[in-house]
């Protein structure tokens, strides 16, 4: 194999996992991040071919930049893999920090299109291509003080149809994976790096973990061409709905 995965937010978590995974089905590896440390890291754990990209999904020149600045045996990709995404803050809407809105917006929806208007391009020029949305249980339902990070999930899962009906006729598979409690450093990120209140997310039942997304990715990406899992909602057992889970 030497088809090539571009992985937004490769340096923990979802990304991290995919990437290794990826790799060791045969894919080279684009990753990209904002952490050089992280990404100097995760090209340690990977033995295939593998390109680090140092920017932020914010950053709309900088994203250009670097995808322009790919050479061109790295130009042909397969495989993009949105999932730089975070949630700040959890509060009913009228306490709202607006930074925190904006770092949501920014991060899950405008950096989303960012890359996807650089990345699209050269997929049409082959008609070929896929790509995959990290979506979540929070863009189908929208539970109490999750508001706008459920609405730029929302965004997420409108973008991915769209993108899917707009490219259908480029022969791009367009998929979004839905994830709903998985243990990653998303509930430290959201409280502030308040690390003993995120561990309670995750106490009294058995989470997913990041490997149980990227296991989901490698077989989504290993179907045969006429195949496309279009939308997937990923579980923990425990869980039935954003808010009911079941805890001992």
């Amino acid at each position: 194999m030497n088809k090539i995965a571009f992985i937004t937010g490769a340096t923990s978590g979802i990304g991290w996992a995919t990437a290794v995974a990826l790799a060791q089905v045969g894919y080279r590896i684009i990753a990209t991040g904002r952490r050089a440390d992280r990404l100097e890291a995760l090209q340690q754990e990977i033995t295939q071919p593998i390109l680090p990209l140092q920017f932020d999904v914010r950053d709309k020149q900088a994203v250009k930049s670097a995808i322009a600045s790919l050479p061109p045996e790295w130009q042909q990709i397969d495989v993009l893999l949105n999932n730089a995404g975070n949630a700040h803050g959890m509060g009913p809407i009228q306490d709202g920090d607006e930074l925190d809105w904006e770092m949501m917006l920014d991060i899950n929806v405008k950096g989303l299109l960012y890359v996807s208007k650089e990345i699209i391009p050269l997929m049409i020029s082959r008609q070929s291509g896929h790509i995959i949305n990290i979506g979540s249980v929070a863009g189908k339902e929208v539970y109490a003080n999750g508001n706008v990070y459920c609405a730029s999930k929302f965004a997420v899962d409108a973008l991915t149809q769209g993108m899917r009906l707009d490219l259908n006729k480029e022969g791009i598979k367009v998929s979004e994976v839905n994830p709903g409690l998985v243990q990653t450093e998303f509930s430290e990120v959201r409280f502030k790096g308040d690390k003993e209140r995120a561990e309670t997310v995750y106490k009294g039942y058995q989470p997913l973990v990041a490997q149980d997304i990227a296991d989901l990715i490698v077989f989504m990406v290993t179907r045969p061409a006429h195949v496309n899992l279009a939308e997937i909602l990923i579980l923990p057992t425990a869980q039935a709905s954003a808010t009911t889970v079941k805890k001992t």
